[in-house]
């Protein structure tokens, strides 16, 4: 039996990097396409588009941008998808068909092809564990969201049998654990932990049950410890509605190795300048879905790129796991600031490292400190700084010079900290 999903797995950087130089053109030239995308992608030459770093230069779109683009186009009677997607329905202008589509909060729709494994959680499911044959209880959402689609679509992939629980009627689906013995679970870890006590407090076994792929919320060590303590050996996967699978746990427990089907970046939040590795940012995924060609998305997520390759033998990148949200906006004195402005700041001041914009005291009587690391500070820098800050954010900000290394690397730009008492 192969410990692979499949080959691509386990295949050198020199294929890897091959494949996408192939790849990224035709995804381009897909995403031009669009007329959510045809705008921003103007005058770019998609055969030119065959590497990471060329992929670098095209704009980031964000998911609140995506959502503002489908509610305008929904509110004038056009496309609901907002002209992001290459597939529909009747009355709307895509050539082809899409096989379902879902809505997320916002509400944002998103919608399903008719490839096998779609969202291409097989693979994650199967590093998880998961075998052929195997029973999995899907405690995954089936209502408007597309998460249990995207674990069952995941699971026939691998050739395993699923049971579609859904969320909720928690005695009716314990009821089905026991009686169907699945040997997998797939859902998140909250709700397996509920299984798994409402199971002790009425006395009931669950020898069968022996693997399980969590996701959609923090998976903490001492969960994780849990699980494994009474035989549950559970794996968490990362991934969101528009773009399906991100990344995924293996058995060595080191990070997670981003799936095939995608591109990763760590850009510095409210940027799209990629951060070197170590460095915390926001993820930025290119997906290889000609259906709905998003082209550096920008999740909102946070996390790094950790150096070298799993211990499993999988050669992809990996990336330490969710971090956090890159989404800092905080409002100063009436004005809204962003971490864009702040990211701006350093692209204006390219002799700074890491900075901070920090803002304190209490509402309505806050101030800004900006605090920037510099190896070698030029003279005047402290206040072509502030100049910089009070030209973009229409606010004053005392500015502190700091060592290289002195802030936090967790990605923040932006640090709220007043009192709200």
């Amino acid at each position: 039996m192969s410990e692979y999903f499949d080959l691509l797995e386990a295949r050198s950087a020199t294929d890897r990097d091959a494949f996408w130089a192939h790849a990224l053109p035709a995804q381009v030239a897909a995403a031009q396409a669009t007329p959510a995308l045809a705008g921003a992608l103007a005058g770019v030459t998609a055969s030119a588009i065959t590497s990471l770093a060329a992929l670098a230069a095209l704009p980031v779109t964000r998911k609140h941008e995506l959502l503002a683009r489908q509610q305008a186009s929904r509110a004038a009677g056009g496309d609901p998808l907002g002209g992001f997607s290459t597939i529909g329905w009747r009355g709307l202008t895509m050539p082809r068909t899409a096989r379902r589509v879902f809505q997320s909060p916002g509400p944002i729709y998103e919608p399903e092809g008719h490839a096998a494994d779609y969202w291409r959680f097989g693979r994650a499911l199967f590093a998880a564990g998961l075998r052929a044959g195997d029973l999995v209880h899907n405690s995954f959402s089936y209502h408007l969201t597309p998460a249990g689609a995207m674990m069952e679509t995941g699971a026939a992939a691998i050739g395993c049998t699923v049971f579609p629980g859904g969320v909720g009627n928690t005695e009716l689906q314990l009821q089905a654990m026991v009686e169907l013995r699945p040997q997998a679970y797939a859902g998140t870890p909250s709700f397996l932990r509920i299984l798994l006590e409402k199971a002790d407090e009425a006395g009931l076994a669950l020898p069968h049950l022996v693997k399980a792929s969590v996701g959609g919320e923090a998976f903490p060590p001492s969960l994780r410890d849990a699980f494994a303590a009474r035989g549950v050996h559970a794996y968490q996967s990362y991934g969101t509605a528009d773009l399906g699978l991100i990344a995924y746990e293996t058995a060595a427990r080191e990070g997670l190795v981003v799936d095939e089907g995608v591109l990763v970046e760590i850009v510095r939040p409210g940027s799209g300048d990629p951060l070197p590795a170590g460095e915390v940012g926001e993820v930025v995924v290119t997906v290889l879905n000609p259906d709905y060609p998003l082209l550096r998305f920008g999740t909102g997520d946070l996390s790094a790129v950790l150096p070298g390759s799993c211990p499993s033998g999988r050669t992809n990148q990996r990336i330490k796991g969710w971090m956090g949200r890159a989404d800092q906006t905080a409002k100063v004195r009436g004005m809204f600031v962003h971490a864009s402005q702040v990211a701006e700041v350093m692209r204006r001041h390219p002799e700074l490292a890491r900075v901070r914009l920090v803002i304190e005291g209490e509402m309505a009587n806050d101030r800004m400190t900006l605090k920037a690391e510099s190896a070698s500070a030029p003279e005047g820098l402290a206040e072509a700084l502030a100049a910089s800050v009070r030209e973009l954010t229409k606010l004053r900000a005392d500015v502190v010079l700091a060592a290289p290394g002195s802030l936090p690397n967790d990605g923040k730009l932006i640090e709220d900290a007043r009192s709200y008492r």
